[in-house]
């Protein structure tokens, strides 16, 4: 216990990797003149390893410590008190720009950028109406459209899963996008929805998703954070053709026989991007966007693992149709009932 208060404000891990990119023959100049600018993200409660949103953070700050030549930190989060003082005292500790990294913290980094003028923050899930503070969205309902075409034409009983965390708008975002794209390739498809309660409670997930293909489903989307992990367990127990979809980042090494995609949400490209602009004086607060067209969500690389090629290419006519424009995906329960889906 004494240990993980430590690592509650205290235990931070500064990597400076700018310092090693240089003595490796590069420079921050080199790298896009990062100088002695350094970036935090301060985590979610569920902290670095959790193979979705916080390790997806840190790679995108990793990945501007390699190319932007600059000085990186991670601050841990043990609970939810600690989302204030963590963003508070992130530019006493020497950082230009500090991430909160989930909806969870809104409150906190708008108090933070107000008590700190002239520091620049950035937060993910959320809208902060601090000047500065850039808010990174997603169009999560669109990677979900995907995944919904691949469950819908994976499916062999035509029973179809989808666990949630909190039943809030984020996560109905991931439910109705998903449910869109199964009606959309296999209107005779039927997809049961449970929400948990809960984004850190792998028994419940676990609990949840033995449930689900007790019942005759085969296929089971999940957008539940720590709790989706559980689902994995269950896939792996259940054997061959129980299959998982993975949410957030590639989770087919979670259940490598059971995963046939996983949505990718790109929350390592808004962190670099964010970073980069900061770096190079063209920060600038309020809301930015990223759906498929920016590349922020869509099937992970792995998908053809598990996944044949003509269901791949199907899902990919479907992106090009949501790109387009010509598919508008359904974003809550209102929309969805009023979504007609595209003919065959």
């Amino acid at each position: 216990m004494k240990r993980r208060k430590a690592t509650t404000r205290l235990s931070i891990l500064v990597v400076v990797l700018g310092l090693v990119a240089a003595a490796c023959g590069s420079t921050p100049d080199d790298a896009g003149g990062g100088g002695d600018f350094q970036a935090a993200i301060i985590t979610g409660t569920a902290g670095l390893g959790d193979k979705s949103f916080n390790d997806s953070a840190n790679t995108g700050l990793q990945r501007a410590a390699s190319e932007l030549g600059i000085k990186v930190v991670v601050i841990e989060s043990a609970q939810n008190s600690d989302f204030e003082p963590n963003l508070d005292q992130a530019p006493h500790q020497g950082n230009n720009i500090a991430f909160a990294i989930g909806f969870q913290m809104v409150d906190a980094v708008t108090t933070a950028a107000e008590n700190n003028p002239d520091m620049l923050y950035g937060i993910v899930d959320a809208k902060s109406d601090a000047p500065n503070v850039a808010s990174l969205l997603f169009r999560e309902e669109q990677g979900s459209f995907l995944v919904g075409v691949v469950a819908g034409l994976m499916t062999k009983s035509n029973e179809i899963g989808f666990i949630g965390g909190l039943e809030i708008p984020l996560i109905k975002k991931f439910e109705v996008g998903f449910r869109a794209g199964v009606m959309s390739v296999n209107p005779d498809a039927v997809v049961s929805v449970n929400y948990a309660g809960d984004f850190g409670d792998p028994a419940r997930g676990k609990e949840i998703a033995i449930s689900q293909y007790a019942s005759g489903v085969d296929v089971i989307f999940h957008a539940a954070g720590g709790t989706g992990l559980g689902l994995f367990q269950a896939a792996i127990e259940k054997g061959p053709g129980a299959w998982v979809i993975g949410v957030d980042a590639d989770q087919l090494a979670l259940a490598p026989d059971n995963v046939l995609t996983s949505m990718m949400k790109r929350v390592d490209v808004a962190v670099f991007d964010t970073i980069k602009a900061a770096v190079n004086g063209e920060f600038t607060g309020g809301a930015r966007v990223f759906g498929l067209a920016e590349e922020g969500v869509g099937l992970s690389p792995t998908t053809s693992t598990n996944t044949p090629a003509d269901v791949i290419a199907r899902a990919e006519e479907f992106a090009a149709l949501i790109i387009s424009g010509d598919i508008v995906v359904p974003t809550n329960d209102d929309e969805l009932a009023s979504f007609t889906p595209p003919s065959p």
